[in-house]
């Protein structure tokens, strides 16, 4: 729904009850967070009945005087709903609210957002119903043992509507992805040479048996080629294969920053309600970029099964590092998630010293490619 039909809506009468569980103290101190230490799964609500989630506030803190590296990147958030045994919601927590690399970073989208300060302030308004209960839980894999705060707004009904899908949301990463050896290549070739007729090889943002609608990702790239020779990270096409179709898909794409609504190889940072550049990179394309692409008024529909991939450079040449979270809505059951890797498997690799950027003058005849 868009911003001008909420509007125009906010006069008709509403059915439900506007309910919240929050982190307050329930002593009525000022101690308003849980004390969840490393190590510690922690259930932080379970919502009995049928309803809707509406708004998710969080925030978090070391439990001491000092600054963790990559703490989102540290934290599980896992949501279940109506009894289920495996989640339907895994994913870091910094990851989930819109951007990875264990970095927070202000921006606004109309589904998630990070507020000041310092983009430490993690919201979500995506909408998720449950007909017999809500569970969230937060897992800590952090050094030290932190603060953490939250609000979950939701809407308490008599029955939830047969219509209502579940919401999901999942993370994946590989680092590097299985690109092609230089050796004997040159760097046009490397950049926009070779074909691909087939989609195999593609990284995979999400991947869905079922009945519903992808609703969108955010897609974080670490660039791991160190050269000064043209090196731009997104030459890849997005191929989003609907219900077991074959090469080509119904839905191809011309290149990533064209599936993310932009163009021209950019690294100007921007957000709009659905799609963005949270983080653009260094000179010539190095170290780390985050974007997103969420389909609120176009969501991609899938009566059996969807593959949601694109390609990591053209024709898969890259081995860079690559992360995303995919968010969709489906009936249940759905397909089972793997194993989410152990922290040590999810934190990021050390930035490559980006080049200064006055030599990059003699390359591309200008102080920015």
């Amino acid at each position: 729904m868009d911003v001008q039909q909420s509007l125009s809506s906010l006069s008709q009468a509403r059915t439900g009850k506007r309910k919240r569980v929050s982190s307050y103290d329930r002593s009525g101190g000022n101690k308003d967070y849980y004390s969840i230490k490393p190590g510690d799964k922690v259930e932080i609500c379970h919502i009995k009945g049928a309803g809707a989630i509406t708004h998710i506030w969080m925030t978090m803190a070391p439990d001491a005087p000092v600054e963790e590296a990559f703490l989102p990147r540290k934290i599980v958030l896992r949501m279940y709903w109506d009894n289920e045994k495996e989640p339907s919601v895994e994913a870091p927590i910094g990851d989930f609210f819109g951007m990875g690399h264990g970095m927070t970073r202000n921006y606004t989208s109309v589904a998630l957002m990070m507020s000041p300060e310092d983009g430490k302030a993690f919201n979500s308004f995506f909408r998720m119903p449950y007909a017999i209960d809500a569970r969230i839980e937060i897992e800590s894999e952090a050094d030290l043992p932190i603060k953490f705060y939250f609000y979950i707004d939701y809407e308490e009904y008599g029955e939830l509507p047969d219509n209502e899908l579940r919401f999901h949301a999942q993370w994946n990463r590989e680092n590097p992805t299985d690109g092609s050896s230089e050796d004997g290549m040159d760097n046009a070739y490397f950049e926009f040479g070779g074909k691909n007729t087939t989609g195999e090889g593609n990284y995979v943002i999400l991947d869905a048996a079922g009945k519903g609608h992808y609703i969108g990702c955010n897609f974080n790239v670490h660039n791991l080629r160190d050269t000064r020779e043209w090196n731009w990270y997104g030459e890849g096409d997005d191929m989003i294969f609907i219900d077991g179709e074959p090469w080509p898909p119904t839905l191809h794409g011309t290149g990533m920053e064209d599936y993310f609504n932009t163009a021209w190889c950019p690294q100007q940072e921007i957000c709009t309600p659905y799609h963005g550049i949270i983080l653009g990179g260094g000179p010539n394309w190095s170290g780390k970029i985050s974007a997103y692409r969420y389909h609120i008024l176009d969501p991609i529909m899938f009566d059996k099964s969807i593959k949601v991939t694109i390609e990591h450079g053209h024709n898969n040449h890259r081995s860079d590092d690559v992360s995303s979270t995919a968010y969709w809505y489906q009936q249940e059951p759905h397909r089972p998630f793997a194993p989410l890797p152990k922290v040590e498997k999810r934190l990021p690799v050390e930035d490559i010293k980006p080049f200064n950027p006055d030599s990059l003058a003699k390359i591309f005849g200008h102080s920015n490619p």
